[in-house]
């Protein structure tokens, strides 16, 4: 089955910044890229922090009754330690974990922490503009068919707004919630409606046979 992944979708050109980058030096990298944030990395590249234009106005603010201010550097700023995913993890499950730390960006690693790009709110939500036609073909060819094996017109599959509804019936039980789970995780898919029958259930537990003998 066809997945995006965050390597295919995050940007690999990453303005950064290291733990000594002067405050102002942030500020200006942020404004003159016109972007929000930025990983922050050490020595060997491996992600340590994220600044994002919040921590510097907060940094700002804490430092106004300071005589003097102190020097402040992307270490003093950052946000640590960093939310990071990794090339190989899907789309869908980076929006998700996104969302659920409040985050508008993350860096991406490689298998030893090393920043080797980020993906932004931007990136991710391209790739859930897929159109509603589009959702259904793959449902219909790559799971139902493909993967279960099953008849193209054994389960109707309707998508609506990103909402997938699946009607119909399944050889087997257990191929229902594996149909559900597949189609979940599919781009684009932001919600799923289980209508599913099905012919045999092998999720009951086997009957139990009397022993043979005399009484």
């Amino acid at each position: 089955m066809t997945a995006h992944t965050v390597g295919a979708v995050m940007t690999r050109d990453v303005v950064q910044a290291y733990r000594t980058t002067p405050f102002k030096e942030v500020v200006r990298l942020l404004d003159h890229h016109r972007i929000s944030g930025l990983p922050v990395v050490d020595a060997d590249d491996k992600v340590v922090g994220v600044v994002s234009g919040s921590d510097l106005v907060r940094a700002q603010a804490h430092r106004e009754g300071c005589t003097p201010p102190p020097a402040l550097t992307a270490r003093d700023v950052m946000s640590s330690p960093a939310i990071t995913v990794h090339p190989e993890q899907t789309v869908p499950d980076a929006a998700r974990l996104m969302e659920r730390r409040g985050v508008e960006r993350l860096p991406v690693v490689d298998e030893a922490d090393r920043l080797i790009g980020i993906a932004t709110r931007r990136d991710l939500l391209r790739v859930f503009l897929r159109g509603d036609d589009d959702i259904r073909r793959q449902v219909t060819g790559e799971i139902v068919v493909g993967a279960l094996g099953l008849p193209s017109d054994a389960v109707l599959v309707s998508v609506r707004d990103g909402v997938v509804t699946l009607s119909g019936r399944v050889e087997r039980r257990s191929q229902a919630p594996e149909l559900v789970h597949a189609a979940w995780r599919l781009e684009g898919v932001v919600g799923v409606v289980n209508r599913l029958d099905f012919r045999v259930d092998d999720c009951a537990a086997p009957t139990r046979l009397a022993p043979v003998g005399n009484p």
